[in-house]
């Protein structure tokens, strides 16, 4: 099986990853030589750098020698601590439900089309026109999302209990596309569980290769605890495979990132 790494993708990934921890802006020329360990040539990158400039996540910038560089705008900065305590965070598991009621009149409809597009990003899922749900545990982020896009006047949020009247296990399955989330879970172990089997039984990597090997899979994983909201395991079914990527995930941030970050800052 293929994997797609956008270079827009790859970049967004490093400065989660390892961007941050430069001291100011990051280079142009110390992410063209990063990038480039991960497959990107030079004008790809900066292609992908100009669209996240107009995209107001990355803002022009100079390193200290006074060459060009760029810094995350504050909003880049809340977007990728908010995906730390997704990406990084033990799941906390809620009982209880957000739910999100909205309307928008016709005359915003593309600001429906936001809301629409940012709930299923969070990790919503559809129980009715207007009304989408997700765990309580998103509620936090949900509402900082909300904020920064302007949108909360068309919204009101709930938290609760699911009392019927189907079983809640069924009313989960119609909520979101299970079998879908599923497939990629096993599409992720399917490309990085084997590079971690090699870890477990091989020699350490480079500095060069765990960099390269981490950032691939960070790529990967990020939309995972996105697109899969941490739903209560007893509503999945018997064989999810999101305990498992979760677990490979963990081994593989655990034996590389820190390695990787040796090539980063040599």
């Amino acid at each position: 099986m293929a994997e797609q790494h956008t270079p827009r993708s790859l970049i967004v990934t490093f400065h989660g990853a390892y961007g941050r921890s430069f001291e100011g802006p990051v280079p142009v020329s110390a992410l063209v030589r990063l990038l480039g360990a991960a497959g990107v040539d030079a004008p790809s990158v900066r292609s992908s750098v100009s669209r996240l400039k107009r995209r107001d996540f990355l803002l022009p910038a100079k390193a200290a020698d006074g060459s060009a560089a760029y810094a995350l705008s504050e909003e880049a900065r809340l977007l990728l601590e908010d995906g730390d305590r997704r990406i990084y965070g033990a799941p906390r598991v809620s009982e209880e439900w957000l739910v999100a009621v909205f309307s928008v009149p016709e005359q915003e409809r593309h600001k429906r089309h936001l809301l629409r597009s940012r709930l299923a990003r969070l990790g919503f899922g559809a129980v009715a026109p207007g009304v989408w749900i997700a765990p309580a545990q998103l509620a936090g982020e949900t509402t900082r999302t909300l904020e920064r896009l302007h949108l909360t006047a068309y919204v009101e949020l709930f938290r609760g209990a699911h009392l019927g009247f189907a079983p809640t296990a069924e009313a989960v399955a119609r909520w979101w596309d299970l079998a879908a989330l599923a497939k990629q879970h096993e599409e992720f172990l399917d490309l990085h569980e084997p590079a971690l089997r090699a870890l477990q039984t091989g020699p350490e990597p480079t500095p060069e290769a765990a960099y390269r090997t981490y950032l691939l899979a960070l790529d990967t994983w990020r939309r995972l605890p996105y697109a899969d909201p941490g739903l209560p395991r007893d509503l999945l079914p018997a064989d999810w495979p999101g305990d498992r990527s979760a677990a490979v995930f963990a081994e593989l941030h655990t034996r590389l990132h820190a390695q990787g970050a040796r090539f980063v800052h040599p």
